[in-house]
């Protein structure tokens, strides 16, 4: 793995007006993420993880979100930067992959016309230039006749081969760095995996770092090289996948892993994490987000303001809780 560091997160906090009010939905963020390595950013629906990835993208509306602290991407401090200068960074130095192919394609414009539009923005390429770069991207995506597809609709094509067609947009300026939102969560067990291959070929190729945001941890089984589990706006595990998918340590971490169906179990029953990630209005401001889902552990074995711990190697857990939980039916023991 290359050392260079493409983007580095400090203190990044994001926070929504709702009715005159900002309620914070990421919170204190900090993350590095290298050339030539892959970033898995986990958790359920709601804990920030799209918002994490809009954040640095420059996506959200300035009128209804504020965000504070840096995330410098290459020596530029992304936050804050006008609209004209990340526009210079993002879909050439930067590439995202969003979450629903359909609704990332425009539904009455040709896929040709979609993967050169990326073209025309960020090169000086002629119309015949363009028109053969996208043949090449999509053939490089995995796409079979490519000199048809360019004339079809997002509707002619399936699932998989609109989630290629995004891919080909985000690399068509050969990205530092790719942003990839949930991009096989519609998709099925196989195509699912030659996606997956997709951008590991595509980064060993261009040598480029990605951050996939999955709730999916068979996904980043696959895939990721370091792991950071988000709760509640909070990152609450960060590590190397090794080391997280061998001694997941936040009661958090631990729930999802549970959570997964086991091939050896002797129960029909999933595990089922108790209560849900509050929302934005309804979010404490204090104390360890976590705690109202497992009662079971004492409130004195929470920090009224969990920090991050250092347990050794680049694992790090938020909240010294860890040190006292335990499943109520001694599970994993």
């Amino acid at each position: 793995m290359n050392d260079e560091t493409l983007l580095s997160i400090r203190d990044l906090n994001t926070s929504f007006k709702i009715n005159n009010k900002y309620y914070p939905a990421i919170k204190d963020i900090n993350l590095d993420v290298c050339r030539d390595e892959t970033l898995a950013i986990v958790g359920e629906s709601g804990c920030g993880k799209s918002t994490l990835a809009q954040t640095v993208m420059g996506l959200l509306n300035q009128d209804d979100s504020k965000s504070s602290g840096k995330a410098d991407f290459l020596g530029t401090n992304l936050i804050g930067l006008s609209e004209s200068k990340i526009n210079e960074i993002r879909g050439v130095k930067i590439g995202m992959i969003f979450q629903d192919p359909l609704s990332a394609l425009d539904p009455l414009k040709r896929i040709g016309d979609q993967v050169v539009e990326t073209l025309i923005y960020h090169t000086n390429d002629n119309a015949e230039k363009r028109t053969k770069r996208a043949i090449y991207l999509l053939h490089k995506v995995g796409i079979q006749n490519p000199e048809r597809i360019i004339h079809e609709f997002p509707h002619q094509l399936s699932g998989g081969m609109r989630q290629r067609v995004v891919i080909a947009m985000a690399i068509a300026c050969e990205p530092d760095l790719i942003i990839a939102d949930e991009p096989t969560t519609a998709l099925d067990v196989t195509i699912q995996a030659q996606i997956l291959d997709l951008l590991k070929d595509i980064q060993k190729e261009n040598h480029c770092g990605i951050i996939i945001i999955t709730h999916d941890l068979g996904v980043v089984a696959e895939i990721a090289d370091s792991v950071a589990v988000m709760y509640a706006g909070q990152i609450v595990e960060l590590g190397k996948a090794i080391q997280v998918f061998n001694k997941p340590t936040h009661p958090y971490t631990r729930s999802l892993f549970r959570a997964i169906p086991q091939d050896d179990s002797d129960s029909d029953e999933l595990y089922v994490i108790q209560g849900s990630v509050p929302s934005l209005v309804k979010m404490p401001t204090h104390g360890d987000l976590f705690a109202p889902r497992i009662p079971w552990v004492k409130a004195e074995n929470h920090e009224d303001n969990p920090k991050m711990h250092n347990l050794g190697g680049g694992h790090f857990v938020r909240c010294t809780c860890y040190k006292h939980f335990k499943f109520p039916d001694g599970w994993g023991e």
